[in-house]
């Protein structure tokens, strides 16, 4: 976590998705294609070394048809396409409440917009997930949401940050960027945001007070 007086300049924040408000496991879902026979999953796909083909997932590049494809090849499965989407959400925990519920009242506060890398299968799993157990849409939560396969490029580019910065017209020095990936924070920090760094013993929920303000760091 960075360490610097934030709590006064901060008009507003762009959170992570992944491991910062929905929990999330590379090791459920390594697990789950082991199940399936795949020994090396981890080798392939990991928080911090991704093979290009899930790169181009994340960015739209490819169609969902043509990744499952390559991901069968590259795995040597042959499943349906409703195993193998079944086995890829394995990946996606639960919404801790309290972490909606903070975002709920932060709102009120500062301007917040989400930021992730994610892909279309994950994407329609989680956003029909939270509209299940909340009653309403998961988007709505935040000024605007950002997605990195709608986008065409993901974190750490620093185009992607460059154009929500545009887009809203924000200003680095008054922006805060919370992430999990130790690299999306040191490439946003070279575009002047201030950053908070979440680890597995922080969460988003101890950054901000009673009056659901930033503590200062």
């Amino acid at each position: 976590m960075t360490s610097m007086n934030i709590e006064n300049s901060v008009r507003n924040i762009i959170f992570d998705f992944g491991g910062v408000i929905i929990n999330i496991s590379h090791v459920n879902l390594e697990n789950a294609f082991r199940e399936l026979g795949v020994q090396n999953f981890e080798n392939l796909f990991n928080q911090a070394v991704q093979l290009e083909l899930f790169q181009n997932f994340e960015t739209g590049a490819i169609s969902k048809e043509e990744f499952r494809g390559r991901a069968r090849k590259l795995t040597n499965l042959n499943v349906s396409d409703e195993i193998f989407d079944r086995t890829w959400n394995r990946i996606i925990g639960d919404y801790p409440e309290n972490r909606i519920n903070l975002l709920k009242e932060i709102s009120n506060n500062y301007a917040i917009f989400l930021f992730s890398n994610t892909n279309i299968i994950h994407y329609d799993y989680y956003i029909e997930k939270f509209k299940k157990e909340f009653g309403y849409d998961f988007p709505s939560l935040f000024r605007k949401t950002y997605w990195s396969f709608r986008m065409g490029k993901r974190k750490p580019d620093p185009d992607s940050f460059l154009e929500i910065i545009k887009n809203e017209k924000l200003m680095p020095d008054e922006t805060l960027f919370i992430d999990d990936s130790h690299q999306n924070i040191l490439a946003a920090e070279r575009l002047g945001l201030k950053t908070i760094h979440i680890r597995d013993r922080i969460d988003i929920t101890e950054l901000f007070d009673d009056n659901y303000l930033l503590r200062n760091f």
